[in-house]
């Protein structure tokens, strides 16, 4: 088995919004990805970082969007199968998750079908009515409100464990 290189994490640019629209896309199928529309992504790609492979191929995507002066939410976090269980994922959280502090959030929400994953990254399931400005922002006009399934996560970005914020698993 050969070894992949480390993708590169970078903030993206406009002329990325299309292959984050694809690979988002691509993997909306799994039914774990809300659905995004291109011109949503090109109106807030700044707020995307993205992990890029030796070849310029986007292997990896999320986004920062704020939801108040105080709550952040990683979405649209997407990694290929190929670079999944690589630390791809991880890597791209937790440069969110620095932006996030950088940028004076005090909670970094997400929500998320497998929380054993984000557990993992220092983030607690939280009942969803503590992230009102979600539901407010996402939860009413969603399809699936009151049924989506999934997990309402919160990481304190003042309180990260060690572990979590060097990319070590934290065990809970």
């Amino acid at each position: 088995m050969t070894m992949k290189t480390p993708p590169k994490i970078r903030t993206a640019v406009r002329k990325d919004a299309k292959r984050i629209h694809d690979l988002i896309g691509r993997h909306m199928e799994e039914g774990r990805l809300l659905p995004r529309q291109l011109t949503e992504l090109e109106v807030h790609i700044d707020r995307f970082v993205v992990a890029v492979d030796g070849r310029g191929a986007i292997v990896g995507c999320g986004e920062l969007a704020p939801l108040s002066h105080t709550v952040a939410e990683v979405r649209s976090l997407v990694v290929t199968g190929t670079r999944r269980g690589s630390g791809v994922g991880r890597r791209i959280v937790n440069e969110l998750r620095e932006r996030a502090k950088r940028d004076g959030y005090d909670d970094l929400c997400v929500f998320a079908h497998q929380p054993a994953y984000f557990a993992h990254m220092g983030f607690s399931i939280v009942p969803h009515t503590w992230l009102p400005e979600k539901i407010q922002a996402d939860c009413y006009s969603c399809a699936l409100f009151r049924q989506c399934g999934q997990y309402a996560m919160v990481a304190d970005l003042d309180a990260v464990p060690d572990g979590a914020a060097a990319g070590q698993p934290v065990h809970v």
